[in-house]
């Protein structure tokens, strides 16, 4: 084997490697300022590890009433937007796989234009107050329940399933309800994993639409609260009752907020990676 194929997987990895610390250490930095005492976080002296070990941080955001009602508006809204994103993107995506549906491709090329053209913010602003969602977590969730891309990826992985089975479903007497939920979907756990991470991590990143559509401050999801404390310097406020004593700053606690928000996505994540891989491969390949 010459020499170059030979050094190709090795600097191929490092460049790998490198690009993961890069997206880790702004993570452990965070985490360093959040753990340092406050002369060191205000002297721009933490980097990579903490300095004067402090956790006030965290004992103030854990006494913060508002932030765990955001918190569970978070949940809330990502728990039940998935599954409905799940619910409309898997019925939808499998009737455009079915070459029985009438007028599929009229469908399919409609989609495929919301795909290219979004609705400009008045306009949908409009739609969610005439229906009578403004307000209310459902505009946080239904809106944007059905995206053109997943139901893409989703028809693909439908339409690569072995029409035999479908037919021997049909045969054995399964009505197309009985196809879909007892043949489709059990295979489809890769695909599904897939759109329902898309979905979830953009549901819990999802700040603008709390900012349009919301009013109540308990209706608020977490990230529109850490907006607050970052954007509208309210950290400042919330860390005057503890900086005379010493233990705290609006830098640290920006950092431990921070952290906080990221860190449920980062733990459910691990779990779905395995069917995120192979979801991720979904029309690569052709037989």
């Amino acid at each position: 084997m010459p020499r170059k194929l030979r050094l190709f997987p090795l600097v191929n990895g490092m460049m790998f490697v490198m690009l993961c610390l890069t997206m880790i250490a702004p993570i452990v930095h965070l985490a360093a300022v959040s753990l340092s005492a406050p002369v060191y976080a205000n002297a721009k002296l933490v980097v990579f590890w903490p300095k004067g070990f402090n956790v006030e941080v965290y004992r103030t955001i854990f006494a913060m009433a508002n932030i765990w009602k955001s918190l569970g508006v978070s949940v809330y809204i990502t728990v039940l937007g998935t599954l409905i994103c799940l619910a409309f993107t898997l019925t939808l995506a499998y009737s455009l796989s079915r070459p029985s549906m009438k007028g599929r491709r009229w469908v399919l090329r409609g989609i495929i234009v919301t795909f290219v053209f979004s609705a400009p913010l008045i306009p949908n602003y409009l739609v969610v107050r005439g229906l009578g969602m403004e307000n209310t977590l459902w505009a946080l969730m239904i809106p944007g329940a059905l995206n053109a891309f997943n139901v893409i990826i989703m028809k693909t992985f439908f339409q690569g399933i072995s029409s035999e089975m479908f037919d021997a479903g049909k045969i054995d007497g399964c009505s197309e309800l009985g196809v879909f939920s007892r043949i489709a979907l059990p295979l489809s756990a890769p695909v599904v994993a897939t759109v329902a991470l898309f979905h979830a991590v953009g549901q819990w990143n999802s700040y603008f639409a709390a900012l349009i559509f919301i009013r109540s401050k308990d209706l608020l999801p977490l990230q529109v609260l850490l907006r607050n404390l970052i954007v509208e310097e309210q950290a400042s406020n919330v860390a005057s009752t503890t900086e005379l004593s010493g233990l705290l700053t609006p830098e640290m606690l920006k950092a431990g907020i921070t952290l906080f928000a990221t860190a449920p996505i980062l733990i459910v994540y691990p779990f779905l990676q395995k069917y995120f891989v192979k979801g991720a491969m979904v029309g690569s390949l052709k037989e």
